[in-house]
């Protein structure tokens, strides 16, 4: 189970580890997106500065549009395993963003009032 926290505006942030093409790891804070129906989209230059596989170019539908980004295979760690992902690399992301394909096989609870936050397994 991953412990997540809010944001100073609400904001569900997770801790994610991003594995780089050379095995070493980072940590970021990730913002759990509802509208991002992929998996993971980051800026860009952090995206090829991982060394992550590009994949193709995507056309993808965003509230500012029609918008091309790089499509990549990148690896994270959820819950102390491994996974390799889809990564949208695109110019102006100011937050790396955890979209509802994260979901498909974890439990969101999210409770503000009792200041819980958790992204876990069934």
């Amino acid at each position: 189970m991953i412990q997540g926290y809010f944001g100073e505006k609400g904001e569900l942030l997770f801790e994610i580890d991003l594995i780089a093409g050379d095995g070493s790891g980072v940590t970021v804070n990730a913002l759990l997106d509802t509208g991002f129906t992929e998996w993971l989209a980051m800026d860009i230059q952090d995206v090829e500065s991982l060394g992550w596989t590009f994949i193709r170019e995507q056309d993808m539908q965003t509230a500012r549009g029609e918008i091309k980004f790089n499509l990549y295979a990148g690896s994270v760690v959820f819950n102390g395993q491994e996974v390799t992902i889809s990564v949208l690399g695109g110019e102006e992301i100011t937050e790396v963003l955890i979209g509802l394909q994260c979901l498909e096989n974890r439990r969101l609870v999210v409770d503000r009032k009792a200041d819980l936050l958790t992204l876990g397994e069934d």
